[in-house]
C-alpha cells in the first residue's frame, strides 16, 4: 500500500510537470510576437504580386549604329496598378520607343500605350486594351523602417517572374542617377537583389504591398553588386495619377533652394545639432518670398514631416499640387518658426484644386479631390468632383473608398461642381456621399465621420 500511495504521488507530480510545462509553451506562443516580416512569411506575398508583374518589350526605330550595336530593343519591367489595364514602369525603359509590348506571366501579350512619363521621377504610365487584369495594392512607403524585409519582383536577363529578397538598407537615397534638371531622387535603397530587366518592376512589403518602383543599382560590372534603389510609392502614386489624369505631372514648387545642413554650418548658426536644410536661394515674388522665408533659414520640417536634405524636400512637395498649402516650420535667429506657403508651379501661377479655407478640411477628412475637365463633364454626366488621393488611417479610407470615385452628391444635395462639393462639406455632422466609378455599374454610398 505503501509503495502504491508512493507512485500515486511520483505519478501526480510527472502529470502536473507535464500540465506546467503544455501552458507555459502555450502562453508563450500566444505571448511571442508573430515574426511577419521574417524571410519565411513573404510567400505569400510573392504569391500575390508575381502575377501583376509583367515584362516589357519596347522597340525602338533601328538606325545603323543601334542595329550594329543591338540597341533596338530594351526590355524591362512593369506593374500592374489597376484592372483595367494601367501599368508603371520607368521612363529609361520605354523612352523613345516606337512600339512597346507587354508580356504576362500566364503568356498573355499586349501592345501598350504610352499614356505619359515623367522624367523628373523616371516613371512612366502604360495602358493595354485588357480588362480584370491581376493588380498590385499601393502601401504605404513612408511607414518602411531601416530592416524591414522586401521582395523585388522583375524580370531579369529575360528570366521571367524572378523574386528577390532583401531589407530596407535606407530611405531618401540621392544617387544622381536621373539627368532632367528638376530630377527629384529620394530612393529607398535595399539589398534585394536586381538586374538589368529588372528596372520598372515591384518593390512590394511583407504585407505583398507596392512600396517601390525598382528603378537602379550602383556598380562597376553592369550587374548586382549589393544595392539596388526604388522610387517611393507614395511619389509614384502621385506622379502616376497626375498623368492618368492629366498626361502630365501637375509639379509645386516652393520658390526655394536648400542644401542639406552640415556640422559647421549649424555650429555658424549656433544649433545644437545638424538637422534641417539650409536656404541658399528664394525666388522673388515665388511661394517661400511671399510667406516671408529668407536665405539664412534653416527648413525642419514640411507639414509635421522631417526634412534634412534637398532630395526629401523635393519628395515631400511631389506629394503636393499648385494651389495647395503647406505648413513650413524654420529656425531663424536660432527661434523656431512657421508659415504657411501657397505652392506655385513652375510659371509662378497658382493652380485651381480646392480652396485655401477648404484645403486643411480635405485633409483632416483624409482626401484631395479635383473638379472635372470639360471632357469628364460630358462622359460622366451628374458627376462634379473626382476623388485623387486618399490618405492612409484617415476618415475617408476607414469607409473603403477608393480613387477615381466621381463624386455625384453630398448630404442628398447634388454635386455638379467642386464648389458646390466644398460648400456642402464644411457643414456639421457626418457626410454621405453618393457617386459612382469609371467602368463600374450601378451607385456607391459612403458615410464619413469627421
Amino acid at each position: 500500500m505503501r509503495i502504491a500511495r508512493w507512485s500515486l504521488v511520483v505519478l501526480a507530480c510527472f502529470a502536473s510537470a507535464l500540465l506546467g510545462v503544455w501552458v507555459g509553451v502555450a502562453w508563450l506562443g500566444e505571448r511571442t510576437p508573430r515574426a511577419a516580416h521574417s524571410p519565411t512569411s513573404l510567400t505569400a506575398a510573392a504569391g500575390t504580386v508575381t502575377p501583376a508583374v509583367v515584362a516589357v518589350r519596347a522597340y525602338h526605330r533601328p538606325q545603323l549604329a543601334e542595329a550594329l550595336e543591338g540597341r533596338q530593343l530594351t526590355t524591362g519591367s512593369a506593374v500592374i496598378i489597376s484592372p483595367d489595364g494601367y501599368l508603371a514602369t520607368n521612363n529609361h525603359v520605354v523612352e523613345g520607343a516606337r512600339s512597346v509590348r507587354v508580356v504576362l506571366q500566364d503568356r498573355r501579350e499586349y501592345d501598350a500605350e504610352v499614356v505619359g512619363v515623367d522624367a523628373s521621377t523616371d516613371l512612366a504610365l502604360l495602358k493595354v486594351a485588357a480588362d480584370v487584369l491581376p493588380t498590385v495594392t499601393f502601401g504605404d512607403s513612408d511607414s518602411l523602417r531601416i530592416g524591414e524585409w522586401v521582395l523585388a519582383i522583375g524580370n531579369p536577363f529575360g528570366l521571367t517572374s524572378t523574386v528577390t529578397t532583401g531589407i530596407v538598407s535606407a530611405r531618401g537615397r540621392s544617387i544622381d542617377v536621373l539627368e532632367a534638371d528638376d530630377r527629384i531622387e529620394s530612393f529607398i535603397q535595399t539589398d534585394a537583389a536586381v538586374n538589368p530587366g529588372s528596372s520598372g518592376g515591384a518593390l512590394v512589403n511583407a504585407a505583398g504591398e507596392l512600396v517601390g518602383i525598382n528603378t537602379a543599382i550602383i556598380t562597376n560590372s553592369g550587374r548586382h553588386e549589393g544595392y539596388s534603389f526604388a522610387i517611393p510609392g507614395n511619389l509614384a502614386r502621385r506622379v502616376l495619377d497626375d498623368l492618368r489624369q492629366y498626361g502630365e505631372v501637375k509639379r509645386a514648387v516652393l520658390g526655394a533652394w536648400v542644401q542639406g545642413l552640415n556640422h559647421a554650418q549649424a555650429q555658424q548658426l549656433g544649433l545644437r545639432s545638424a538637422r534641417g536644410t539650409l536656404v541658399t536661394e528664394i525666388t522673388p515674388g515665388g511661394p517661400a518670398a511671399l510667406s516671408g522665408l529668407a536665405v539664412g533659414d534653416v527648413l525642419r520640417a514640411i507639414n509635421g514631416v522631417p526634412i534634412n536634405s534637398s532630395p526629401e524636400l523635393q519628395e515631400q512637395l511631389s506629394r503636393y499640387r499648385p494651389g495647395q498649402r503647406i505648413r513650413v516650420t524654420y529656425l531663424r535667429d536660432r527661434k523656431q518658426h512657421r508659415a504657411t506657403v501657397v505652392l506655385r508651379d513652375k510659371q509662378n501661377r497658382r493652380g485651381l484644386l480646392v480652396s485655401d479655407t477648404s484645403d486643411d478640411l480635405l485633409h483632416r477628412l483624409g482626401f484631395e479631390l479635383r473638379g472635372l475637365t470639360p471632357r469628364e463633364k460630358e462622359e460622366y454626366a451628374g458627376a462634379g468632383a473626382r476623388v485623387i488621393a486618399i490618405f492612409r488611417n484617415s476618415p475617408v479610407a476607414a469607409t473603403g473608398m477608393e480613387t477615381d470615385f466621381l463624386v455625384t452628391g453630398v448630404n442628398g444635395v447634388p454635386v455638379r461642381s467642386l464648389t458646390t462639393f466644398l460648400s456642402v462639406i464644411n457643414q456639421e455632422g457626418p457626410l454621405l456621399l453618393r457617386g459612382r466609378y469609371p467602368g463600374r455599374e450601378g451607385e456607391f454610398y459612403y458615410s464619413v465621420q469627421p
